[in-house]
C-alpha cells in the first residue's frame, strides 16, 4: 500500500481541527512555526499541507498578512466525502443512483451499447476462469460503467464515475483471497445484461436491486 505523505497528514489534521472549530470560519490559523510544533513536521510539509488546503477552497492565503479559514471550508470536495464516507453511506447511494441507471439503460440504450456490455461481461466471465482478482473487478466496474453510459444522462454518467474508485477499494477489501463474489454473482449479471438488452426495465431493476443488496 502506498504510504501517505506527511504533508497530506498535515492536510487532513487540519480539516479535522477546522471541522471541530479549533480554526474557525472567516479566522487567521497560525504561523508556519507554530503549526510545525502543532503536528511535528517540517515547513516543507506544512507549505504543501496549506498549498493543497488553498487549491480545494479550505484555505486562503493572503500575501503579508496570513493564512484563513474559508467560510466554506465544510464544504469537501465529493472525492473527498466519497473517501471518507463509510460502506453503508456509499451502498444507499449506489442503490439509488444505479437503480435509475438501469432503468434508463433499459429504456435508451443502443446497439453498440449491448455489444459492449456483452464485451465486458465475457471478459468479466473469463477472468474468473483465470482467477485473476484484477480484471474480475476491472471487468466488473466496465461493464457497470457502460450501463451508465447506456443511459444517456451525462450527470448520472458522471456521478457514478465518481463511485468507481470507492467500489474498487470495495471489492479490494471484501476479495482478499479470491475472486468468489465475482463467481458467485456472474450469473445475475448475465440476467441483468438480458433484461437490458430486452428492454424489460421493472425486470433489469429487481435485478441490480438484488445484486447491491448482496454486495455483489
Amino acid at each position: 500500500m502506498k504510504k501517505e505523505k506527511l504533508s497530506d497528514q498535515v492536510a487532513a489534521r487540519i480539516r479535522q481541527d477546522i471541522k471541530e472549530n479549533k480554526y474557525k470560519a472567516g479566522e487567521k490559523i497560525p504561523a508556519e512555526p507554530e503549526l510545525m510544533k502543532s503536528y511535528a513536521v517540517g515547513r516543507s510539509s506544512v507549505r504543501e499541507a496549506i498549498k493543497s488546503l488553498a487549491m480545494a477552497g479550505v484555505l486562503q492565503v493572503k500575501q503579508g498578512d496570513g493564512t484563513y479559514v474559508n467560510d466554506t471550508a465544510d464544504q469537501q470536495p465529493m472525492e473527498q466525502r466519497l473517501k471518507n464516507a463509510s460502506f453503508e453511506e456509499i451502498n444507499a447511494v449506489r442503490k439509488l443512483l444505479e437503480r435509475e441507471i438501469v432503468g434508463l439503460a433499459a429504456e435508451l440504450h443502443t446497439p453498440n451499447d449491448v455489444a459492449e456490455m456483452d464485451r465486458q461481461l465475457i471478459a468479466r466471465k473469463q477472468a474468473i476462469l483465470t482467477e485473476d482478482k484484477a480484471a474480475c473487478a476491472n471487468a466488473d466496474i466496465a461493464f457497470h460503467m457502460v450501463i451508465a453510459t447506456a443511459a444517456k444522462n451525462s450527470v448520472l454518467t458522471g456521478l457514478y464515475q465518481n463511485f468507481t474508485q470507492t467500489i474498487r477499494s470495495f471489492f479490494s477489501q471484501r476479495e482478499v483471497q479470491g475472486i468468489s463474489h465475482f463467481a458467485m454473482s456472474h450469473h445475475l449479471h448475465e440476467d441483468l445484461f438480458n433484461a437490458i438488452r430486452a428492454r424489460k426495465k421493472k425486470q433489469a431493476v429487481e435485478i441490480i436491486t438484488h445484486i447491491l443488496n448482496n454486495n455483489y
